[in-house]
C-alpha cells in the first residue's frame, strides 16, 4: 500500500470529527436502486451467517435427542464460548470497512493487504481463544454451576477451542469478501460446511464407524473439524480466484503497520461492543442454568430460534456496513443515510413475517430439538415469547452495521453497554430468577434489551448521517 492510500484507509478508522462527504459529492442512487444493491449483498451473506448458526441448530438438535442433560452441557458451553468468539469477529470487522472503503474509492490493489494483515490478527487472536477454551470448567464452577454441570460443559468448551482460530480466519477472509462484493462463495463454503457437519454429528455424538458416543463433546469435535474445512476452502477461493483480479492478493505488504492499526482501531470498539453483547446473553444462559438443567435446555432451544433469524438479519448488517462504508469512500453524503435506512426497512418486513410465522408454530419449532417430556412444553413457550424478539434483536444489529460503516464505533458501543447491561440483564435475574419467572422471563428481558438498543442506535444513526 502507498503511503497515500494508508493514510486514507487510517484516517477512515478514525472517530469521524466533522461531515462523513465531501465537497461535491456524486448523484446519489435512487431508492430502488439501493434496495436493489442491498439485496444482491444481503441475501449471500444472510445464507453464510444463517449457515453458521445452523451448524449450532443442527449440533443442538442431535444432542438434544440424546438427552436434556447433554442438551444443557452444550448450552453451557456455549455461554462462554459465543463472547470470546463474537470479540474475535468483532476485532475482525474492519477488514470489511476498510476493504469497502478502499474499493470505493479506487484503491483496489489495497484490499489483498488489509486481508493479509487481518489473518495474522486473526491467527493471533485464535491462539488466544484456544488457549481460553481450555479453562471451561474452572470459569463454569465459578459461575455457580454444578460440579457435574461444570465438568460436562467445560470438556465440550474444550472441544469447541479446537476450532476457534479457523473460524477467526474464515470471518476475516469473508469479511475481505464482502468488503469488495463477492458474497457467494461463502455461500458454498457455508452449504458443504452444513453438509459435513452433520455426517460427522452422526459418527461422533451417537457413535457410529468405530467412533464412541460422545454427546454433546462430539458435537463440539465435529464442529471444530468443520471449521477448518471452512477456512481451506474459502482462502484457496481467494489464492486462485481473488489474486488475479488485481486486488493485490499476492503483492508486497509496504505499510503493514498503519493497516494494522486501522484494523484494530475499528476492531477494538467493535470487539467490545459484540462481547458485551454477547455476554449479555450469555449471562441469561447462566441465569438459565441456575434454574436447572430443563430451564436451560428450553432456553437453549429458544435462543437457537432467535440466533439463527439474527443471521439473517446480520446479512442485512453486513450490507449496511458495506454500502455505507462503500458511500463514504465515495464521498456521496445522501447515500450513507440511505443506504442504512433502507436496509432496516427491507429487514423489518423479513423479520415481522418470520415473527408471525414462528409465533404461530411454537410447538413444531420445539418438538424439532427435542423430545424430553419435560423440556417440550417450556421451549413451546419461550419459542412463543421468542417470536417478539426477531423484530428488534434483528434492527439493532442493522443499525449498529451502518453506524459502524461511518467510522462512528465508540459511541455505538456506548449503547450497547446502556441496552444490554443496565437494561436486559438486572431485568432477566429480576424476572427469570428472583421472581422465578424462568425462561420465558428471561426471553421477554432480551426483548426489552433490544428494543432499547434499536432506540439508542436509530437515534445516533440519524445524529452521525443528518445534513
Amino acid at each position: 500500500m502507498n503511503r497515500q492510500g494508508s493514510h486514507r484507509a487510517e484516517g477512515a478508522a478514525h472517530e469521524a470529527q466533522g461531515p462523513l462527504w465531501h465537497a461535491a459529492p456524486p448523484a446519489p442512487l435512487t431508492l430502488s436502486e439501493h434496495a436493489g444493491a442491498t439485496l444482491r449483498l444481503a441475501f449471500p451473506v444472510m445464507v453464510a451467517r444463517a449457515g453458521l448458526l445452523v451448524l449450532v441448530a443442527v449440533d443442538t438438535a442431535m444432542t438434544g435427542h440424546v438427552s436434556g442433560v447433554e442438551l444443557a452441557y452444550y448450552s453451557l458451553a456455549t455461554a462462554p464460548q459465543v463472547p470470546m468468539l463474537l470479540v474475535g469477529i468483532g476485532l475482525m470487522m474492519g477488514t470489511a470497512v476498510l476493504a469497502a472503503q478502499a474499493d470505493g474509492a479506487g484503491h483496489a490493489t489495497e484490499c489483498g493487504a488489509i486481508w493479509r494483515v487481518a489473518l495474522a490478527h486473526a491467527a493471533v487472536v485464535g491462539a488466544v481463544l484456544l488457549l481460553l477454551c481450555q479453562l471451561g470448567e474452572e470459569f463454569l464452577a465459578l459461575t455457580g454451576q454444578s460440579a457435574d454441570n461444570a465438568r460436562g460443559g467445560g470438556r465440550v468448551l474444550a472441544m469447541f477451542g479446537w476450532g476457534a482460530p479457523a473460524l477467526l480466519l474464515y470471518v476475516a477472509t469473508t469479511f475481505f469478501l464482502e468488503g469488495i462484493h463477492r458474497p457467494l462463495p461463502g455461500v458454498v463454503v457455508m452449504v458443504f460446511a452444513n453438509l459435513i457437519n452433520v455426517g460427522l454429528n452422526w459418527v461422533f455424538i451417537y457413535g457410529h464407524w468405530g467412533a464412541p458416543a460422545m454427546g454433546a463433546e462430539g458435537a463440539a469435535l465435529a464442529t471444530s473439524m468443520v471449521r477448518w474445512f471452512m477456512f481451506a476452502a474459502i482462502s484457496g477461493y481467494v489464492l486462485v480466484r481473488i489474486a488475479p483480479q488485481g486486488y493485490g492478493v499476492r503483492a508486497p505488504i509496504r505499510d503493514a503497520g498503519n493497516i494494522g492499526r486501522s484494523l484494530r482501531r475499528i476492531g477494538y470498539p467493535m470487539g467490545l461492543s459484540h462481547g458485551l453483547e454477547s455476554a449479555a446473553f450469555s449471562a441469561m444462559i447462566l441465569f438459565a442454568g441456575l434454574l436447572g438443567a430443563t430451564q436451560a435446555a428450553a432456553y437453549m432451544i429458544a435462543m437457537n430460534v432467535v440466533s439463527l433469524v439474527f443471521m439473517c438479519s446480520i446479512g442485512f448488517a453486513a450490507a449496511a456496513s458495506v454500502r455505507v462504508a462503500n458511500a463514504v469512500g465515495r464521498g456521496a453524503h445522501t447515500d450513507v443515510r440511505r443506504a442504512g435506512w433502507v436496509a432496516a426497512a427491507l429487514a423489518a418486513v423479513m423479520l415481522l413475517f418470520i415473527g408471525v410465522l414462528v409465533r404461530g408454530v411454537p410447538d413444531a419449532i420445539a418438538v424439532a430439538f427435542t423430545d424430553d417430556p419435560e423440556v417440550l412444553p417450556l421451549a413451546v413457550a419461550t419459542v412463543r415469547v421468542a417470536a417478539l424478539v426477531l423484530l428488534p434483536d434483528g434492527l439493532q444489529a442493522i443499525l449498529m452495521g451502518a453506524v459502524r460503516g461511518t467510522g462512528h464505533v465508540w459511541p455505538a458501543t456506548l449503547r450497547y453497554l446502556l441496552a444490554f447491561w443496565l437494561v436486559m440483564t438486572p431485568l432477566g435475574y429480576v424476572l427469570g430468577v428472583r421472581w422465578e419467572g424462568g425462561a420465558p422471563a428471561l426471553m421477554t428481558s432480551v426483548m426489552v434489551g433490544c428494543i432499547a438498543a434499536t432506540l439508542l442506535l436509530g437515534a445516533r444513526f440519524r445524529a452521525v448521517t443528518r445534513a
